[in-house]
């Protein structure tokens, strides 16, 4: 369908740097419900691996340790509460009923439960607060949880600081991806936004505009949340149409920001079938966008489930389409995090990873050639 030739090295200008930790491997959920299904879960560590193997084989790339971080960053963008709720409640969920690998709510706070009642704030029931943090089942929370997800927050700001630091792009292979998270609920196999953390971190140590490029299958709903109504952060995500795809409750075009973020916020969702050249003209339109917008550095939320072989999703990119990706964005030429979100079609995920940033890495030194 596509060839398999990657970027030849001598195209790069070096070794793109990687930040990757082993504590991913913390969260590995043995179950998770999915259209009513008791299955294997799609987000497993065997992702990340992939991808880590892929890339140390080809010789383009170097690792990097991530650095500690605390909680400051994490709270920065999340209620302290969501954070105080993850780092305990697989361990309160052991003492209440007993031993069980994974963890998921048997009951959701759903706003009509309140219709014109004062609001609620968060109950004292072990089983309701699962309810009260979490919006869904596909995202249980193993013993590792927390120091997986903290983990992957460390990466995805230790890439930041490599970029602030003037490295001109930096990959952060994030495991547990984010951009579903919002500022007080996890799901959709994210636990702590690390994109909106960094975009966050980013703005408050250069008190610069950031721009923030959603390219997974699925719309990144908790991004835009946390930044719905800032004008310091544009989020543009191209993902599935909403009507017909995860997460169904936000995406739409006309989601544009409110108050001062209003124009700040740009929806592209795109129809089924999407392929390589549909896809990469919305991305020139959402580039165009960014550079309009004045943002002066760029993290990416690279969801890699828009390939023609993902199983959950019914896009059709191409290895070809993910490398012409990769350098239609570093046409911005823009100092570039990206952070690893989506893909599930496991055997390609780290080839499919190669071909986007190694597009990334010699559509930037084309920029620099001229």
């Amino acid at each position: 369908m596509d060839s398999e030739a990657a970027t030849p090295e001598s195209e790069m200008s070096g070794p793109m740097l990687v930040v990757y930790s082993l504590r991913h491997r913390l969260h590995h959920p043995e179950r998770e419900v999915e259209g009513g299904r008791l299955q294997e879960p799609f987000e497993h560590p065997g992702r990340a691996e992939i991808i880590r193997s892929t890339l140390a084989a080809s010789g383009g790339f170097a690792f990097v340790a991530p650095d500690e971080f605390g909680t400051e960053p994490i709270h920065a963008v999340h209620d302290p509460g969501l954070v105080a709720f993850l780092e305990t409640a697989w361990f309160e969920h052991q003492r209440l009923n007993g031993p069980v690998h994974d963890v998921v709510p048997d009951v959701f706070a759903h706003p009509s439960l309140r219709d014109g009642m004062e609001p609620a704030g968060e109950p004292e029931a072990h089983g309701a607060r699962l309810g009260y943090w979490c919006f869904e089942t596909t995202t249980p929370i193993t013993r590792g949880t927390y120091e997986a997800a903290r983990s992957s927050v460390n990466v995805a700001l230790t890439a930041a600081d490599l970029v602030l630091g003037g490295e001109r792009a930096v990959y952060g292979l994030c495991r547990p991806p984010g951009h579903h998270a919002t500022r007080r609920s996890y799901g959709g196999y994210c636990f702590f936004n690390n994109a909106a953390i960094t975009a966050e971190y980013v703005r408050a140590r250069t008190g610069a505009k950031v721009g923030v490029l959603d390219v997974d299958y699925h719309h990144g709903n908790g991004t835009q949340q946390i930044f719905y109504d800032r004008e310091d952060v544009i989020f543009v995500s191209l993902h599935a149409d909403p009507a017909y795809a995860y997460p169904y409750f936000t995406g739409a075009r006309d989601e544009r920001g409110t108050a001062a973020g209003a124009g700040a916020n740009l929806n592209f969702p795109l129809p089924r079938g999407t392929g390589d050249d549909a896809f990469l003209a919305t991305l020139a339109d959402a580039c165009e966008a960014i550079r309009n917008a004045g943002a002066e550095t760029l993290v990416v939320s690279l969801g890699l489930d828009t390939y023609f072989d993902d199983p959950i999703s019914d896009f059709t990119l191409t290895r070809d389409g993910f490398e012409r990706c990769g350098a239609l964005v570093a046409q911005l030429g823009l100092p570039t995090l990206v952070l690893q979100e989506g893909g599930y079609a496991t055997d390609a995920l780290g080839t499919n990873a190669q071909r986007w940033l190694q597009g990334l890495g010699a559509g930037a030194a084309a920029l620099r050639s001229l």
